[in-house]
């Protein structure tokens, strides 16, 4: 099914949707619980690889933007068409990104033309792998100076682009690819 929001430009999205970051809220987790339940039963436990609560919402003490992220692994033999219409029937958007090869596809909930209604959540839906948000995640959580640099830097980011999400990511990729080579490393 199409949606409007699918239609949105980059920056359009941008402005409906400005970049929010909030302090620590110790109910994340409990968030992320309820929501991969659901997802859980709505695609059978035969369909999931693994799922995991990843992004700063998922690090405690780490101010954040108030989306859940979740890392959702399917089997290569999964076919999409059926992930988005499951998923649909928990209210998610599967949001097109011909940049990214399948089965990487994304889905947000919590977003309708009206801005942010309720939880915001970014579901990340990825064939089995070696992904660098669990060991930045984890590195994050063991390195308390590492987690506050990034902290700045988000905060310095949401200064410069509060409605660029692009720009705002790629502010932070250097930073987050140097930390996750040091956790790959053991470092």
């Amino acid at each position: 099914m199409n949606h409007p929001l699918q239609a949105l430009t980059r920056p359009e999205f941008g402005q409906l949707f400005p970049i929010i970051i909030s302090e620590p809220d110790r109910d994340w987790p409990a968030i992320y619980e309820a929501e991969r339940a659901g997802i859980e039963a709505i695609l059978g436990a035969e369909n999931i690889v693994r799922i995991a609560h990843i992004g700063s919402t998922a690090v405690p003490g780490l101010r954040a933007k108030p989306t859940i992220d979740i890392l959702l692994e399917v089997p290569e033999s999964i076919a999409d068409s059926m992930i988005v219409e499951r998923l649909e029937r928990l209210d998610y958007i599967c949001l097109p990104r011909p940049e990214l090869p399948a089965p990487h596809m994304v889905f947000v909930k919590g977003y309708t033309l009206n801005g942010f209604e309720g939880q915001a959540y970014h579901l990340h839906v990825r064939y089995p792998g070696d992904w660098d948000e669990l060991y930045f995640r984890d590195y994050l959580i063991q390195h308390p100076e590492t987690l506050r640099a990034y902290e700045t830097l988000k905060q310095e980011l949401l200064q410069t682009y509060p409605n660029d999400r692009d720009a705002y990511t790629d502010g932070k990729e250097a930073f987050i690819k140097e930390v996750t080579a040091k956790a790959r490393r053991g470092t």
